[in-house]
């Protein structure tokens, strides 16, 4: 079974589609027509034989250059959300209830617990 296609992302209030680029076993790539933002989904399974479910997204953009700012460069981030999960031990249900937890606490108060990352406290 894979994800919709496309998916969608918004950024900043803008809807960004992006159509599958590329499957190779547990990994799919949707992209941007721009190459701007990219959607990665994976699945593995680690050295230690822990389950990895992993979505990650990159974006980039073109913007001036801090030691040249007569000229511009490209540059680039990514948000990723990793599941490490034992092979037995967890079902969907319960690691989905902690992933819950997780986004319940990282959207509490407009998201003031990622400004506060952000802005370097811990």
């Amino acid at each position: 079974m894979s994800f919709t296609d496309p998916q969608t992302v918004t950024i900043s209030g803008a809807a960004v589609s992006l159509p599958r680029v590329s499957t190779e076993g547990d990994e799919t790539v949707y992209r941007s027509a721009d190459a701007t933002v990219e959607l990665s989904v994976g699945h593995s399974v680690t050295g230690k034989g822990r389950l990895r479910h992993s979505l990650r997204v990159d974006h980039s953009k073109i913007g001036p250059d801090w030691q040249v700012p007569s000229e511009n460069k490209k540059e680039s981030m990514s948000v990723n959300i990793v599941f490490d999960l034992p092979q037995t031990g967890y079902t969907a249900v319960e690691a989905k209830a902690v992933y819950d937890g997780f986004i319940a606490q990282v959207q509490a108060s407009s998201a003031a617990l990622i400004t506060k990352l952000l802005a370097g406290e811990s």
